[in-house]
């Protein structure tokens, strides 16, 4: 990752973390999810990454945790951090197992804005909310045959999405999240030297969140 790219990366996530309110009163929540990814590059490999609902499972997972804070008014700040660990899979384990990390791997890391407004006003139960920001995408492959060291990469890129916190008590529930990553590459057409990249794919999940 270049230089350019760090300072815009550094500046993004300064704008969004200063634009979350610091009050007595914000709610944090952390939420370890677990969900898949669907379209653009999560879906290249389908045809030869198996035709059972277990190898599918296995090929689209992704889980990670998230931890968001929320103020008195509707902005709030997040860190998100998920992996992939059969992104780039074309195949399953030779020994039917199932495969919690692996050398074909994508892994994001984002700082985030969020945009929620509590239904029934501040300390709502039910959330809707809008969500975007930068940070890490990391790409690493394995060829077929693994006759060579997996390649890795380190991208900046961008999410952006939405999705809705529900909770059924004073401090656990449940979050529902849909999200679109897109990594950049380098250009000499944009004042911050970056443009849109080819690798793209949508995330949904769905974990348990705690408040605190």
């Amino acid at each position: 990752m270049s230089l350019r790219k760090l300072f815009v990366t550094a500046a993004l996530c300064g704008v969004a973390v200063a634009a979350t309110p610091r009050t007595a009163s914000a709610d944090w929540t952390l939420t370890p999810f677990i969900g898949g990814n669907f379209g653009g590059s999560a879906d290249v490999n389908n045809a030869v990454a198996g035709t059972s609902f277990s190898n599918k499972f296995e090929h689209k997972l992704d889980y990670g945790v998230s931890l968001a804070g929320m103020g008195a008014g509707i902005f709030g700040a997040e860190v998100d951090f998920g992996y992939s660990p059969n992104f780039f899979e074309s195949g399953t384990a030779s020994n039917n197992a199932f495969d919690f990390t692996n050398d074909s791997n994508v892994t994001t890391l984002t700082g985030n804005l969020i945009v929620g407004v509590p239904i029934g006003g501040h300390g709502g139960q039910v959330r809707p909310y809008a969500v975007g920001g930068v940070g890490l995408i990391r790409t690493n492959v394995q060829d077929a045959g693994q006759f060579f060291s997996p390649t890795s990469k380190n991208d900046f890129g961008f999410d952006i999405g939405g999705g809705v916190m529900g909770f059924f008590s004073q401090n656990v529930g449940i979050r529902g999240d849909l999200r679109y990553f897109r990594s950049f590459t380098g250009s000499t057409n944009s004042a911050t030297g970056l443009g849109l990249s080819n690798f793209q794919f949508w995330r949904g999940t769905v974990g348990v969140s705690f408040k605190f």
